[in-house]
């Protein structure tokens, strides 16, 4: 298939998991790419997609705050002149603990991970969108707005589902389609950059193990999904071959709805 031909597409979140998935099969595809992230690695993707022929560029920004995702935006009409596909994968889970233990600014804190860099990336795409008529945003937030654990992280994701429909309806008028994919749990190489600031404790990993649980019993097919699972269906969002659906945010969790 050579579904983005030709299309330039931003991916952020890009340097590992689900976002280096992503952009590498939109180079494969025959998209044109900027890879956003605050870690370098996702320069060393960039670097990996042009040696098979394919086109990157790196773009290092702080999502989490309006300024990094306005010049992160910038930069990338600046290289392409414009932006056909954003697909918002910055996000994860930080700590996994019942409510009554996470501190305020832990709180904040997962808020700030897992809505804040959708929200301002859209922002800052939208009227470079708008002005040509044209675009697709694709939002990924996660099954988890109905688990265990995650309570601050599933208020988060649940903004993103909310900001996906809202602004779908601004917009669907004026050429741009938003929808968002749900991912459920997934199975990756382990983190380069883990999430979590330090070492867990035995009370959390009790508390990380009772996610994993949850997640397999929650899933009809009992197990994780892939990467490629997961790619799949946002690669599916973003192309034309849906462009009669928006406004919608499409669960991938082997059943789990979320």
């Amino acid at each position: 298939m050579a579904r983005f031909t030709d299309k330039i597409v931003v991916v952020t979140g890009a340097a590992q998991g689900i976002g280096r998935r992503v952009a590498e099969r939109v180079a494969d595809e025959g998209g044109k790419l900027a890879l956003i992230d605050r870690s370098d690695l996702a320069d060393e993707v960039a670097a990996g997609i042009r040696a098979k022929g394919g086109e990157a560029i790196f773009i290092a920004a702080d999502l989490e705050q309006w300024d990094g995702a306005q010049k992160a935006m910038t930069e990338a009409v600046e290289a392409y002149g414009r932006i056909d596909i954003l697909i918002n994968n910055v996000g994860g889970t930080i700590w996994t603990k019942p409510f009554e233990h996470y501190a305020p600014e832990e709180i904040q804190a997962e808020v700030q991970r897992s809505l804040f860099p959708t929200l301002w990336c859209c922002r800052a795409a939208l009227p470079t969108m708008l002005e040509r008529e044209s675009g697709v945003i694709v939002n990924v937030s996660s099954i988890a707005t109905r688990s265990l654990n995650r309570v601050p992280y599933a208020a988060a994701k649940g903004g993103v589902n909310a900001i996906t429909a809202s602004l779908a309806w601004e917009v669907a008028e004026r050429g741009v389609r938003v929808v968002a994919s749900a991912p459920g749990g997934t199975e990756a190489p382990a983190r380069a950059i883990p999430r979590h600031p330090g070492e867990q404790d035995a009370q959390e990993q009790a508390w990380y193990q009772q996610i994993i649980d949850q997640t397999v019993q929650s899933s009809l097919m009992k197990r994780y999904g892939t990467l490629d699972e997961q790619a799949g269906a946002i690669l599916f969002l973003a192309s034309d071959d849906a462009s009669y659906i928006t406004g919608l945010t499409l669960p991938v969790g082997g059943g789990d709805l979320g």
